[in-house]
């Protein structure tokens, strides 16, 4: 547990907070939750919503265009004057950005004008996410990943959620440090679900086998693959049902996929659930599918494995270090029937391998206690401030002077991106000489 010292006065910085449901606002939420718990002083700088809590407390909340390019996300418009509320409220000892746009270069001219350290995490590979672009093609992917790099190395440090996006983050030209902490979960909240309760509520047979996926519904996420795969082992396996928690564009395209399989019967899409829900959801799974390549760190992955949940995997970033093939799950690089395949090897297995599988699992997500990553979290804090503060003045001592100076590397940083495009939309990624660029599991997409 974090030692007792002065109170931290913390700005974070982020695109996407509740109401919106998501994998950012889900770790957000939670390393606020807690830091609040342990009397530090959190203000959220972010956008606005319909239908926003009427708790919301200490959230400074910016115009947004709502539903932006038909998805279900707000588009925040970082306005000056909402910055300066922000920044009134908070009188921040420390930055946090979570997104390296739009509200990114609020948080750095944020941490300029109050000579603070600034710390971003990178939650999502913003390249596997351009189809949601006007434009989505290799050259807007290229940008995307020089413009992320450069936001980067304008911070003091950068939180990686898991040690193959920091190799990553590396290998694409990050030079500042790299810290890896993940979101933590509370395990013993998740190992205590009643998922004969789920089972119940959705009719699915007590003895069936259950395999089940949590997540939102969208291309990025790989579940053409997924849901092909599940619905050709339900056709193998006539006492197995697929459950779909979550929601999103594809859900329709999922389910005439069972039904073109005719394991349509078979199939339960429950919508968003609750927290309680979601505990009692994965406690009635047998094995969680997951096949996604865009994760930077799967915390739906760590809460079904805190439920003694094995799970089938595709080897990615943010995936590889969860799952230990043959130990706590499946992890593969194969097409549709090797899933298949590795469905039916955790279906196959005996009452004492489930039994082993469910406590490797356990054992995984033990180390992902939210008081663990939110202690390293605070600690990471309390160094970088203390740095900061046995460092000369900045050559700009005047805050304004400050804000400008951030303002001219922000437009170096989009010039420099955009020098970065190919001329060609033939290019390959073992053309560029930085070809590490890319994962080896990245697709042309």
């Amino acid at each position: 547990m974090e030692e007792a010292g002065k109170k931290i006065n913390i700005l974070m910085a982020t695109n996407t907070y509740t109401p919106c449901v998501g994998g950012v606002t889900k770790s957000v939420e939670q390393f606020v939750n807690r830091y609040r718990a342990r009397q530090h002083n959190v203000v959220v700088a972010t956008a606005s919503y319909k239908n926003l809590p009427p708790d919301d407390f200490d959230v400074v909340r910016f115009p947004a265009i709502h539903h932006f390019n038909g998805s279900a996300f707000s588009w925040p418009l970082p306005v000056p004057g909402k910055m300066a509320s922000a920044l009134s409220v908070a009188r921040p000892d420390i930055v946090h950005s979570h997104h390296p746009f739009v509200l990114g270069g609020t948080a750095l001219r944020a941490a300029a004008c109050y000579n603070t350290p600034l710390v971003f995490t990178y939650h999502t590979m913003y390249e596997k996410y351009s189809h949601y672009m006007s434009v989505s093609s290799w050259r807007l992917k290229r940008y995307l990943i020089s413009l992320v790099t450069g936001f980067c190395n304008f911070c003091d440090t950068v939180i990686a959620p898991s040690e193959s996006v920091a190799l990553l983050l590396r290998k694409r030209g990050v030079r500042v440090p790299i810290h890896v902490i993940p979101t933590g979960i509370d395990v013993s909240y998740f190992a205590n679900g009643n998922g004969a309760r789920l089972r119940s509520k959705w009719n699915i047979p007590e003895h069936a086998f259950l395999v089940g996926h949590v997540g939102r519904l969208a291309s990025e996420k790989n579940l053409t693959y997924l849901s092909t795969a599940v619905a050709r082992f339900l056709q193998s396996r006539k006492d197995a049902w697929f459950a779909l928690v979550g929601c999103g564009p594809m859900k329709e395209d999922i389910i005439e996929i069972c039904r073109k399989h005719g394991v349509e019967n078979r199939l339960v899409t429950t919508g968003f659930l609750e927290t309680e829900q979601l505990r009692d959801a994965y406690n009635a799974m047998d094995v969680f599918a997951f096949s996604s390549l865009t994760e930077t760190q799967g915390m739906v992955l760590v809460e079904a494995m805190a439920a003694g949940v094995p799970a089938v995997v595709l080897d990615a970033p943010g995936v590889r270090e969860l799952v230990d093939d043959g130990v706590n799950g499946r992890l593969l690089k194969g097409d549709e029937d090797q899933f298949c395949q590795a469905l039916e090897w955790v279906a196959e297995c005996s009452p004492e391998q489930r039994r082993q599988l469910s406590e490797s699992a356990m054992q995984t997500a033990g180390d992902y206690e939210i008081d663990d990553t939110v202690d390293d979290a605070l600690l990471l804090y309390r160094n970088l401030i203390a740095e900061k503060q046995e460092q000369p003045p900045p050559l700009q001592r005047s805050a304004k002077l400050r804000m400008v100076a951030v303002q001219w590397k922000i437009a170096m940083n989009i010039a420099r991106a955009a020098a970065c495009i190919p001329r060609s939309e033939t290019w390959q990624p073992d053309r560029f000489s930085d070809i590490s660029l890319i994962d080896p599991v990245y697709e042309k997409t």
